[in-house]
């Protein structure tokens, strides 16, 4: 039995698919942003839960998948680290899909879709009580255990210089679905100036290596010109913002507004 998710119809789609990073373990915060009409012609298909760098643990996990499968986007979790027993905590937890950081090596990427899948195809261990709840219409039970290993969505982040060397190799890894760039780290890691000639090369060859193998390519945004920029250059997958950001510069502006200022406060994303 196939089911399929938010991300999944979205990415199947001509269009770039949006989300935004949730970094606060605010259901609410969720479905404030989700609920309702967007009044544009594009949703949110997915909201990235970050366990890595957010202030969100497993503890929050079931409540911050239920509130976003419940506004058909798709809860993808950002663990800490690409352990297998934290993979398998974010799935077990209703995740439609997982974000890996610092894929180094088409080796790394490997044992990501082996600890995503139940066997045979990998060795996520069966327990599944609570995943389906946040799957609107999908039944526990074979039709959830059976599907998921070809719903869940795999995304690994490559933010480093040797995952830019092997970002072809990652990209032929099977079950790898996404490469996602994460911009801060990979200009860090790699020693460069973030927005400079080297760290765009980068980007494109990653953008260049995720296509040529037929796999989706995604970066993370500050904002939404950022945003755009980048669909028009052919990335899958986008984060337009994170929610701090968003926050923090929204009211920033309503209090230079307030105060009779002209300016606005520009958004770094929440980073």
């Amino acid at each position: 039995m196939s089911f399929s998710t938010a991300i999944r119809t979205s990415l199947d789609g001509p269009s770039t698919t949006f989300g935004f990073w949730l970094t606060l373990p605010s259901a609410a915060v969720a479905k404030t942003i989700l609920h309702g009409a967007s009044r544009s012609s594009a949703k949110f298909s997915w909201v990235l839960v970050d366990a890595e760098h957010g202030l969100i643990s497993d503890h929050h996990y079931y409540e911050l998948t239920n509130a976003v499968g419940s506004e058909n986007a798709s809860p993808i979790i950002r663990v800490p680290c690409a352990e297998e027993w934290m993979i398998k905590r974010a799935l077990d937890a209703g995740a439609h899909g997982i974000m890996t950081p610092m894929c180094h090596s088409e080796v790394d990427a490997a044992n990501i879709v082996k600890y995503t899948k139940y066997p045979p195809l990998g060795t996520r261990g069966y327990g599944p009580m609570f995943s389906p709840h946040a799957f609107p219409g999908v039944n526990p039970g074979p039709e959830y255990d059976e599907g998921v290993n070809s719903s869940a969505t795999v995304a690994v982040q490559i933010e480093s210089r040797s995952g830019v060397e092997n970002a072809e190799k990652i990209a032929a890894v099977p079950g790898i679905d996404v490469l996602f760039i994460g911009p801060f780290d990979l200009a860090k890691q790699m020693g460069i100036t973030r927005g400079g000639a080297e760290h765009e090369s980068a980007i494109q060859r990653i953008l260049a290596a995720s296509h040529a193998a037929g796999k989706k390519a995604a970066i993370f945004c500050t904002d939404g010109n950022d945003a755009r920029a980048r669909a028009q250059q052919g990335f899958d997958m986008i984060s337009v913002n994170t929610d701090v950001g968003v926050i923090r510069t929204g009211m920033l502006n309503e209090l230079k507004t307030a105060n009779g200022e002209t300016g606005k406060e520009a958004s770094r994303g929440g980073y």
